[in-house]
C-alpha cells in the first residue's frame, strides 16, 4: 500500500542556462519513476519549469516525458498537488485536466496523510524587499497578464528566458550565498511566529531559496526548505505519516 508523500522544488525544466535540457527532464523522470511503487501524495513547490505562459487554447513545447511520468502518476492513484512559483506563475488549467493534479496559488494548509502541513512557493510570505513584493504582484496581476498575452509567444518567451539566464549566470555565488541564507532566516521567522499562531500546524515545506535544510522548531514540528534541482544537489523530502525527513538523488 502506498503511504509515502514526497515533496520538491525548482527543478526549472526547459531553464536555457541547463547544459543538456533533455537529461535533466530524464533525472526528474527517473526521480518520479523511483518513487511510484511508495508515493501515496506528491507535492511540487513551484519553479518546476523554468518559464510557462499557458494561453487559453495553446500551451509551451516540450516537458513531454515529464507530464506523461506525472500523468501515469495520478492515473494510479497518487495525489499530486502543485503549487505554482514565480517562474511557473502561469499555470492554469491544462495540466488539472490532462494530467489531473490539483494546481495551488500562494501559501496553504494542507492536510498530509492526516497531518496539517503549510505549503508554499515561499515568495509570498516573510519580510521582503519592496521589489520582490511589486514584481510578485505584476506576475499575479489580471491586468499585467493580459496585457503579456497579447505579445506573440517568440517575443515572450525569449523575453522570460532571457531575464531567467541574465538573473542566473550575473549573480555573484557569495552574493546570493549571503542573501539566501537572510532569506531562509526571515522564512524561518516566519514559520515559528505562525506555528506559535497555528498549534495544529505540525510541518512547513518551502522551495525558491535553492538551499536544502531542515530545521527543528520543538520535538514535533519542522521547517524544510526543499532546495533546488540546478546543481548537484538533487533534493527532496520525504514524509511517512511520522517523521519528515529531507534527502537527495544525486546524478550517477
Amino acid at each position: 500500500m502506498n503511504s509515502i508523500a514526497y515533496f520538491f522544488s525548482d527543478t526549472h525544466l526547459g531553464a536555457s542556462y541547463i547544459d543538456d535540457p533533455r537529461a535533466h527532464e530524464a533525472r526528474v523522470v527517473e526521480f518520479l519513476d523511483s518513487i511510484k511503487d511508495d508515493a501515496a501524495e506528491l507535492y511540487l513547490l513551484g519553479d518546476i519549469i523554468d518559464y510557462w505562459f499557458e494561453y487559453r487554447h495553446v500551451v509551451p513545447r516540450g516537458y513531454v516525458r515529464f507530464f506523461g511520468k506525472l500523468a501515469e502518476l495520478a492515473d494510479s492513484g497518487v495525489k499530486i498537488t502543485w503549487v505554482v512559483g514565480n517562474h511557473d506563475v502561469w499555470l492554469r488549467d491544462y495540466l488539472s485536466s490532462e494530467v489531473g493534479l490539483k494546481v495551488l496559488y500562494g501559501t496553504t494548509e494542507v492536510d498530509v496523510l492526516g497531518h496539517r502541513f503549510l505549503i508554499s512557493h515561499g515568495d509570498d510570505v516573510g519580510k521582503r524587499p519592496f521589489g520582490q513584493r511589486l514584481t510578485r504582484f505584476l506576475l499575479h496581476n489580471k491586468v499585467t497578464q493580459w496585457l503579456y498575452s497579447l505579445i506573440h509567444p517568440n517575443f515572450t518567451w525569449w523575453i522570460a528566458c532571457g531575464l531567467s539566464t541574465s538573473n542566473r549566470v550575473n549573480r555573484n555565488p557569495q552574493t546570493e550565498q549571503r542573501s539566501a541564507k537572510h532569506c531562509i532566516e526571515l522564512l524561518d521567522e516566519f514559520a515559528r511566529d505562525y506555528a506559535t499562531k497555528h498549534p495544529e500546524v505540525e510541518h512547513f515545506v518551502m522551495g525558491h531559496l535553492h538551499s536544502a535544510r531542515l530545521t527543528p522548531i520543538d520535538d514535533k514540528r519542522s521547517i524544510c526548505h526543499l532546495g533546488a534541482w540546478i546543481y548537484d544537489y538533487w533534493s527532496y523530502a520525504r514524509f511517512d505519516g511520522k517523521q519528515l525527513t529531507l534527502h537527495n538523488h544525486r546524478k550517477q
